[in-house]
């Protein structure tokens, strides 16, 4: 969507226009879901919740939205990683009390494995710079190629190539971190 049409959009939503804001909904729903399920490692039921609290947000201060600025649904994804950042710490905070009920020698099944996993991923990411974060996104979770990438951010393949290794190399060290 083009600035001016997001100008317009936003206009029209803010106007109290339903059916615009449903076109702007579904328009960016699916992608902010997958964004949103990257985010949380996969895990459904946090990234449920992130989605939620991400449209209740963007509802809430939408005539914050400056299209000039950016697009709606990099806005959006703006919300989403802050959502997904507090997500994943209350998760964390809430299975280290579960945790810390479980004696030492009970080995987790194979489903809480995955999902301690998972919770991991998402950890890392959450503490990845924003910046890594979405190099990590345009190239796993959205497919660009490397040339892609640079086209978009006007940056050199070679560039986007560092910041890739570098980003890959922070996303292995939180995951390392991450119990």
């Amino acid at each position: 969507m083009t600035t001016n049409g997001e100008h317009a959009t936003r206009d029209a939503v803010l106007s109290g226009d339903a059916a615009a804001w449903r076109r702007w909904y579904d328009a960016h729903f699916a992608r902010l879901a997958a964004y949103a399920r990257w985010r949380c490692g996969g895990l459904r039921d946090l990234a449920d919740d992130v989605i939620q609290e991400t449209w209740f947000v963007a509802v809430r201060r939408l005539a914050r939205f400056d299209p000039d600025r950016g697009a709606f649904f990099d806005w959006l994804c703006g919300i989403a990683s802050n959502a997904a950042r507090s997500a994943v710490r209350a998760r964390r905070r809430q299975c280290a009390k579960v945790r810390a009920l479980v004696p030492a020698d009970d080995a987790p099944a194979p489903e809480v494995a995955e999902d301690e996993r998972a919770e991991r991923v998402a950890a890392a990411l959450a503490e990845l710079p924003d910046h890594y974060e979405r190099a990590l996104r345009a190239k796993y979770l959205d497919g660009e190629t490397v040339a892609e990438i640079a086209a978009r951010t006007g940056e050199s393949a070679k560039a986007v190539e560092s910041q890739l290794t570098r980003a890959r190399q922070a996303f292995r060290e939180a995951y390392e971190r991450t119990p």
